[in-house]
Parts: structure tokens; sequence; C-alpha cells
């Protein structure tokens, strides 16, 4: 006889019981050691390569910066697409690498980045400075402090954020600390053009005196016969003072500078508390006028998912349990409530040993397995309870379970597992980011095997009792109507057959009315609000912009705080976080409201202000979204070659874009030119005078713009002094064409007489992507539209718009419908393989292709539920809700088996085919339908959830109606297709009965 599992256990009860208290120990233990975290981590395979080449012309930087680098950068393994944005004298190039790409692989990657833009980067202009790289582009940084001052210098303020940085690096666990906002102190010695010129001084004097008396130079080293001195020459710059000191030679006479003016330019809940402990520290230490503000806790946040997805994980722990109690009675049911506890025990070290924290996904999969790994402990105990009621022993009953059921549980186990297959295999960010599902249930599976065959057999010997009387032969109700309605379906096979596949037919064709997701938005109370102002606004408009925002959330009583980043968007403090590169024109405020309901009043409200006072910015009022971060939700790409055919392609793409209903805020990522004035030098005239366009654009820059001639040395900091003009004189296209160019005989001639001034426009900035111009339409959706709807209504106009198209242009559809399009593609690539897996497994248990189709045709009608319980519950089906779908493809098949096994231990001990039928699904009923009630019940509480809603949904629904179809059109599907009859009074059958070797 095979070793028996069960029949061990009873023998060795003391280890057993030791076993149970280890594995219940460790269980706490790991509870207390997993990390926390809001989301599980996945990498952000993109790297930004950044280039600079002042005083480039957008052509210019195109063809001889961002293309060369381009061309390069294409080389590079594993890679999807470059996008680029390129400006004049700056390019930026998003190097994004395939879905499929692994951690692992990342970072060898991109040293060969590196190391190709290091081999070719002599072939880039004089000039150009960088390029440089930022593959920390998905660097988190969950907690986030704004310092305000009262009363001190933006210099004072950044030597005491220096120090509180300092200190916070000693916290443990912290790893990077960066600062924000800190602008670079720069000392402008502003001069009158006009002054200098009366005076007869030439810049470049004024500059190389304050670049010689500031040099660090050596000065010598006087050896003595005792000792060694070092000299040290005096006239370095410490102070503002020390420069306004500066005096140099003119004509013979000594001039002192006069004028200067300057223009400021682990585990997250661990760390919280450290940092927490810290900043009380440092508070204390810090004057008054100073005071750190929390601008994102994400340790708060954390707490507070992980606080509300445990009592989820305990509600549901509760009601199993007490299905369990109240369907099975009070000593059936403790064993399987005592089950649930030791499984998930074992399940949290391993969850610790393969690193995997307490997150969303994992505490949602945790739910999920809840109602699976119930099932094997009620199919022990169901049959224990059933022999003891034969007349069995407590100790043959315990083991009777483990000879009759052990292996088709444990094929079951790995059928169901497999179902989760896509999840774990899917070579996707969003694959990446639901793994845990995957893992998870694996574990719980695999681990409640276990559990029902060595502690339940044991539990059931200590607390089940052998029934007092003889228990009566009459079923329960329940079991009388069923066998009832099971002989109508069975006598009726084809009938049940044709309803059955009828249902079947309706949900398909009913499944598009079903509205597709990527992700649901997050359930954090945080806004996001962009503003984008034309792109030739300089910083000083973004700023105005953002204080008038700042105007406009003061004194919301729906407002807790809000933090407001000029220039560039919010710093990644939330890992599937859009992130903003800087730009002049682009402002980013992050709010913090109330509560989730104050959150979409006060979006409304700001969606109304925005339109009204800021009418000439592209504006955008978003939660945060769950999964790879998308931007704008719709998203159309025009690429081709020539920039004037792409505008006027995107144009007309825009007005079909705008027409859909649903679609609103249309915008562009690059359109409109900029204005530019283009100054024309007469290249005779300037010969004959001994000058350059190369002197004179140095002359323009280093009035208008100023140039660096030293530094001053304070402290750690290095603070560069440039020279320009005065503000009156550098801003004013009259005073510039005074402006009085040096000669090299020391004269100086105005600038209107070799050259003559006109407007001229330019763009400001184009994207590209893989080296072709790309400009996007995008927009937004209306509040319960989702952008797949929107897609899929403007599909037959774009298409035609495409289909107009000259050869070298194309529209590609971009946002979440092409996110979402890649993660399902990367899902239903490794779908063969899960249905090889779960059919290997079948054919083990099975070995039969007959019993195989009988389990096969049951699996797909459980997409009658889905559908049905999505348009009843108006839930969308997301990419969460697909990998459910997918994953009930096992629990269903497993249910189909353990009902065959079962019909065929009911021939083996003698009856004939058609009461082996009856009896099986009769005896199989209540722990497959527990089993189901189980699970769906488990579900509830993450059912009302934004992110797991519509899985729970989806798997409730489906689950309900295929464990139905497995009681009653599986019996029938077996007897119409082996074609066994009802037996006449006299025999047994009309027809031979199936064998376990049937194959046909």
């Amino acid at each position: 006889m095979r070793f028996n599992l069960s029949k061990w256990a009873l023998e060795h009860r003391s280890f057993v019981v030791y076993m149970m208290i280890a594995a219940t120990v460790a269980g706490l233990g790991a509870f207390q050691r997993l990390g926390r975290d809001e989301d599980p981590p996945f990498v952000i395979k993109t790297m930004v390569v950044q280039a600079a080449w002042p005083g480039a012309t957008l052509d210019d930087m195109l063809l001889q910066v961002t293309d060369r680098l381009e061309r390069t950068l294409q080389e590079t393994p594993s890679l999807d697409d470059l996008r680029s944005y390129t400006s004049p004298g700056k390019t930026t190039i998003f190097v994004n690498l395939k879905e499929a790409t692994t951690a692992g692989q990342i970072p060898d990657i991109w040293y060969h980045v590196r190391k190709s833009i290091g081999d070719m980067r002599h072939t880039l202009p004089a000039g150009v400075v960088g390029p440089g790289f930022n593959d920390e582009f998905g660097d988190v940084f969950g907690i986030i402090y704004g310092v305000t001052a009262d009363g001190f210098t933006h210099r004072e303020l950044r030597d005491h954020v220096e120090g509180i940085r300092d200190r916070l690096k000693q916290v443990p666990d912290v790893a990077k600390i960066e600062i924000l906002g800190a602008q670079d102190e720069k000392i402008f010695v502003e001069f009158s053009v006009q002054q200098l010129a009366g005076l007869g001084i030439d810049r470049s004097a004024l500059a190389a005196a304050l670049a010689a008396q500031n040099i660090v130079s050596p000065s010598g080293i006087l050896q003595t016969g005792d000792e060694k001195l070092t000299l040290r020459v005096s006239g370095a710059f410490e102070t503002e003072q020390d420069i306004l000191g500066v005096n140099f030679v003119a004509n013979g006479r000594l001039i002192r500078l006069r004028a200067i003016a300057m223009r400021e330019g682990g585990d997250i809940l661990t760390l919280g508390r450290n940092i927490d402990e810290a900043m009380r520290e440092i508070r204390a230490d810090l004057p008054i006028g100073i005071e750190p503000v929390l601008v994102a806790d994400q340790p708060f946040v954390v707490d507070h998912a992980i606080r509300d997805f445990t009592t989820s994980l305990w509600q549901a722990i509760v009601i199993i349990m007490a299905v369990s109690l109240v369907s099975l009675g009070l000593r059936p049911g403790a064993v399987i409530a005592l089950s649930i506890p030791l499984t998930i025990a074992l399940v949290l070290p391993v969850m610790e040993f393969t690193s995997i924290d307490l997150q969303r996904i994992s505490l949602g999969a945790l739910i999920i397995a809840l109602g699976l790994l119930v099932d094997d402990a009620m199919t022990t105990v169901d049959v224990m309870t059933s022999r003891l009621s034969a007349g069995d022993s407590k100790e043959e009953a315990a083991t009777f379970a483990y000879k009759t059921l052990a292996l088709p549980m444990l094929t079951g186990s790995f059928v169901t597992a497999a179902g989760f297959i896509p999840i774990g295999f899917a070579k996707s960010s969003a694959g990446e980011y639901t793994f845990s599902i995957f893992a998870v249930v694996s574990y719980a599976l695999v681990l409640s095997w276990f559990v029902a065959v060595i502690f339940a057999p044991l539990l059931g010997v200590v607390i089940l009792t052998k029934p007092k009387a003889k228990p009566s032969d009459k079923p329960s109700t329940i079991l009388r109507h069923f066998r009832g309605f099971l002989l109508v379906a069975m006598r009726a096979r084809w009938a049940t057959i044709g309803v059955t596949l009828g249902c079947f037919a309706a949900a398909i064709l009913a499944s598009p009315l079903v509205p597709r997701q990527f992700f649901p938005p997050s359930d954090r109370p945080d806004l996001l609000v962009d503003l984008t102002l034309p792109q030739n606004a300089s910083i000083y408009a973004s700023e105005n912009a953002a204080e008038r925002l700042d105007g406009l959330l003061e004194g919301d009583p729906d407002v807790d705080r809000w933090s407001t980043y000029v220039g560039r968007g919010a710093i990644r403090f939330y890992l599937p976080l859009d992130v903003q590169l800087p730009n002049d024109f682009f402002t980013q405020a992050v709010i913090l409201a109330k509560d989730v309901a104050a959150r979409e009043r006060l979006h409304k409200k700001l969606e109304s202000a925005l339109a009204e006072q800021f009418p000439s910015a592209v504006s955008r009022v978003s939660p945060l979204g769950l999964g790879p971060p998308v931007g704008w939700p719709v998203q159309y790409r025009v690429s081709g070659p020539d920039l004037s055919e792409v505008r006027h392609i995107a144009l007309q793409l825009a007005q079909i874009v705008a027409a859909a209903p649903g679609a609103r805020h249309v915008n562009f990522d690059w359109m409109e030119p900029a204005r530019m004035v283009r100054i024309r030098i007469d290249q005779d005239q300037a010969r004959l005078l001994s000058l350059s366009s190369q002197a004179i654009a140095a002359v323009m820059n280093s009035v208008v713009t100023g140039t660096p001639v030293t530094q001053l040395r304070d402290g750690i900091f290095l603070v560069d002094v440039l020279t320009r003009a005065t503000d009156e004189e550098r801003l004013s296209l009259a005073t510039l064409r005074a402006l009085q160019v040096p000669l090299p005989n020391g004269r100086t001639v105005p600038l209107s007489q070799i050259a003559t001034f006109d407007f001229a426009q330019e763009y400001p900035l184009i994207w590209r992507r893989d080296r072709v111009p790309t400009l996007t339409v995008q927009a937004d959706v209306a509040p319960g539209v989702l952008p797949e709807s929107v897609v899929g209504t403007l599909a037959p106009a774009v298409s035609k718009l495409s289909a107009s198209l000259p050869a070298s242009y194309r529209i590609a559809v971009g946002g979440t419908v092409e996110e979402s399009q890649k993660s399902k593609a990367s899902v239903f690539a490794v779908v063969p393989l899960m249905l090889f897996v779960m059919i290997t497994f079948l054919m083990i248990q099975l070995q039969s292709f007959n019993r195989l189709f009988l389990v096969l045709s049951v699996v797909p009608m459980g997409l009658i539920g889905i559908v049905a319980a999505l348009l009843l519950s108006h839930q969308p089906l997301g990419f969460v809700a697909i990998l459910g779908v997918l994953s009930l493809l096992g629990m269903i098949a497993r249910n189909a088996v353990i009902l065959i096994e079962q019909i065929d231990f009911e021939l083996a001990q003698g009856l004939d085919a058609w009461n082996a039928v009856i009896e099986a699904s009769v005896s199989r009923f209540r722990p497959i339908m527990l089993t189901a009630i189980s699970t769906v019940l488990g579900l509830i509480p993450i059912a009302v959830t934004i992110f797991w809603g519509p899985m729970a949904i989806a798997v409730m629904g489906g689950l309900l109606v295929a464990t139905v179809l497995t009681l009653i059109f599986l019996p029938a599907l077996y007897v119409a297709w082996f074609r066994i009859k009802q037996p006449t009074a006299v025999g047994r059958t009309v027809m031979p009965e199936p064998t376990a070797t049937d194959v046909a």
C-alpha cells in the first residue's frame, strides 16, 4: 500500500502538534517582520539621457545632437522605443525598454547605454555639455517635508535644510535624500552699458579683474631649518562686500566696483517612525521662523491602507469560519476554522522568505486564497464525518480521505494554481505589479493541501465524535431538492446541454457590453493639478500661475494641505506617478483633500475655476492612478517626416477627438511655434571691423544673460559671480540695438551698425519617437466615462483618417488603451502555457481523454456568471478582473475533477453508471457548494473596493454559476457523452459502464 501521510501524522501526534505550534509562532513572527508598503514594487524601465548645447538652434540640436544620440541608443538591447523632446540648446531622450525585460537585466543594459554613448561622445559638436544619465527615474520618495522660513534669507534656509539632510542621513533605512527648490545662489555684477562706454571701460577688463583677484593659485612653500611655511596670497572673495571692494585700472584711473544686484535663482512604516523621531529632535534645534512641514507622508498612507486591508482579511476569515461552523456543525466546522489560520501561518513565513511584503496586491491575494484554501480541509472533514457515520473509527476515517482523495485534491490544487500562471509569468509592468497574486495564492493552495492531510486529520481525531445514534438514511431537504432537480436534468440531458450552451452563447454576445478598463484610479484622497502654459512661457509666468492656483486653494474647506512645484512636476512620492520632467512652462500641484468625498468635490470646483481663470493654459485635474503610469488617458500619436504635415494631420485628428462624446480638454504635447528675435549680422561689415558672429554672440550673452567670471567659495557652496547689464538695459530691444560692441583696437561700435533685427518663429520643442517627429493629440475623459469606450467610439473615424494619409505618416493609439493592450498581450501570451500545464495535470489525474473533455467542457461556462455579474453590478472588465477570470478556470476545473473522481469511486463500489453519477453529485454537493459559498462570501470585504471590486465581482459571479453547472450540467453531459440511460426496475443499466481506460 502506498504511503499514507495522514496515517503517519496520527502515528506521530506529538511531533505534528509541535509543528502546528511552531507554524503558528513562525506565522506571528513573520507577520510582525514583513515589510509594509502601499503598492508592490515594479521597475520603471526607463532611462533619461540629457545633453545641452548652449546657443544651438532647434534644427542644429535635432540634427547634430538628438539624432546622433538616438542612432546610438537604437542599438540598446531590449529597446522598446525612444522618445525625445528637443528644444533650442537642449535635448532629453527617454530610453524605454521592452516590458519583458527583467529587473536583473536592467543594470547591464544601462551600463551598455553609458558605454555606447561614451564611445560616440567625441562625434558630438564642440561645446556640447553631457550627455548625462538618469537611471534612477523610478526612485520613490515616500516622505516629503517642505521647510518654510519667516524672516530668513533663502541661503540661510538652505543652510538649515542641509543640516536637516545630514541628520536624516543617519536614520536607519534612509537610502536617499533629495532637496527640491534649492535655487543655486548667484551674485550678479550688473553694469550700465552706457556708463561703461562713457568711461571707456572694457567689460572684459572688469571680468578679468574679478577672476584674477579670486583665483586659486599656488604661492609657494617656504622650507626653513625648523619648519615648513605655506605662503598664501590674499584677495579671495569671502563675502559680497569683498566683491564690492574690487578695483581696477581703466584709462589710467583707479575705479572701484560700486553696484551689485542679487537674485536668488525597507519598511516604510518603520522608516516613518524613525523619521518622525528624528524630525522631533531637529525641530527642537531649529530657530524660530524655520518650520518643517510634512508634505507627503507615505508611512501614514501605507499604515492606513494596511490596516484597512488587514481588517478586510480578518473579516474574510471570520466569514469563512462562520460559514463552516453554520453549514457543517460546531465540531466539523471547528476543524476547518482552525485549518484556516494554520494555513495562513504557514504562508506568511514563505512570503517573508520570497521577499513579498504586505501591500495592496499580496493582501488581496490572501483574501482570494482564503476561499480556496478551505476546499481541501472541507473535503477531508466531509469524508471523515461520512466515514464516522458509516461506523469507521476516528483513525480509519481520518486516513480514508487520504487514500481516496489526496491525489485528486493535490492535482486540483495544482490545476487551480495553474490558472494563476498568466499573472505570475506575464512579462510586463502590469504583470510585475500583480505578480504576488500568483505567488501568494500558489503558496496557499499547496500549503493548504499539507494542512488538509497532516493537521486536519489530527484535529478531526481530537475534535470530531462518532454519532451516538445511527444516522437516518433520509437526506436533508436541500439534498432531496437537489437530487430531484438533478434527475430531471439528467433525464432531459439534451435540453440541459442546449440551455447551457444557449446561455454561454448569450454571454459571448453580451460581453462587448461590459465596459473595459485598464486600472482604476486610486482611492487615496490626493489630487494632481497640472498647469501647462504656452511652451515659450518663462519660469516667472509659471510662478505667477502657481501663486494664482495657491489663491484658489487657500481656505478651501475640502483641502487639508498642498504643495506646488514650479517649472517641474512633483518628485515621485508614489510609485505609479506619471513624473513630469523640468520645463519652465509647467507647474504641478499635489493636493491632499480631507477624504475621498472631499476629493471629488474639489475636483469639480477646480476644473471649473481653472477653465475660467487660466484660459490660456492646458489644465488637468486628476486623482492618482493605479498600475503603471500612463498620463493623459486618451492619446493618439501622429508621426511623419515633415513637421507641417504632421501638424496638419494632428489638427484634423483633434477635431475628430473633440467631437467624441466623453472626450474633453483636447490638447497637444507640442504644436504652436514661438516668437524669436533674429539678429542678422552684416558679415562683410563685421569682417571690416575685425568682428565675428562668435564675438558678437559672446558680448550679447554677457550683457543679456550674464557670463560667469569667477566663484565665491562659501562653506560647502560655490556661488557663481556673473556680470550682466542692468534690468533696464538688457530687457529692451532698443537697448540691444544701441549695444556697444568692443573692437580689437579698443573702440566700440553700436550693434545696429553691423546688424538688423527682425522677428521670426521656431518651435519651442519637438517630440520624436524612434527618430521620427511625433505629435501627440491627447484628451481627458468625462466623469464616469472610460478611455477604452472613447477610443472604441473614435475607432471608425480615426481608421478612415489613417487610410487617407501618405505612406510615410501614421496614427497610433497611445495612452491607457495602448498600455492596456500591451499588458493584456503579455498575459494572453502565457495562456497557452497555462492551458498546457493545466491539461497536463488533468491528464495525470484523469488518465482519459473522455474525462478530460468533460472537465474542459465545463471550464468556459463560468463566462455566463462573469458577464452577468459585471453587467448587473456595472463594473468594468479591467486588467485585474481579467486575471481573476483566468484564475477562475483552474477553480472550475478543480471542482469538475473532484466530481469525476467521485463518480469513479462510486463505480468502483459497484454502483451502476447512472446511480454512480447521482450519488457522486449528491455526495460532492455539500463540499463543492460550501467551498464556492465560502469563496464568494470571503470576497465580500474587497468587493466594495475600487481596485479589487471588478475582480471580486467577476469571480463571485463566475464561480457561483460554474459551481451549479458542475453539479447539474456536468452530470447531464456525462450521461450523454457515455450514452448512459436510466436503469430499469430490474437491471442496472442498459448500456456498458465507462471505465477509467476510456480514451475515445
